[in-house]
């Protein structure tokens, strides 16, 4: 198996912010994206997703490097501090490559 490296930003927040988020990776040059329910527990309490309002989204891109350092700076820049929202970045393997 030949992959090439990209890199997976997986963002984790409030339902709420999804249409907005998305407009967001898309003007800041993500591709594409994969966006599940989520539920948990952090320093802002329980997220169980029993109301729309207390529900969290996990929303997953694959791209290159610049665009990731693009999209965390606006993230953490626009919504860190009133939003309950984690980032983490991870190296990935994509046999598809013109894709992202």
């Amino acid at each position: 198996m030949n992959g090439s490296m990209r890199k997976l930003l997986t963002i984790i927040t409030e339902a709420a912010l999804e249409s907005v988020l998305i407009k967001d990776l898309e003007h800041l040059g993500g591709r594409g994206y994969t966006i599940t329910d989520a539920r948990g527990k952090g320093s802002r309490g329980t997220r169980n997703a029993a109301w729309d309002e207390s529900s969290n989204i996990r929303i997953e891109v694959v791209c290159d490097a610049a665009t990731v350092e693009a999209i965390v700076a606006h993230l953490q820049a626009c919504y860190y501090e009133n939003y309950a929202m984690i980032l983490f970045v991870s190296d990935v393997a994509v046999l598809r490559p013109e894709k992202f």
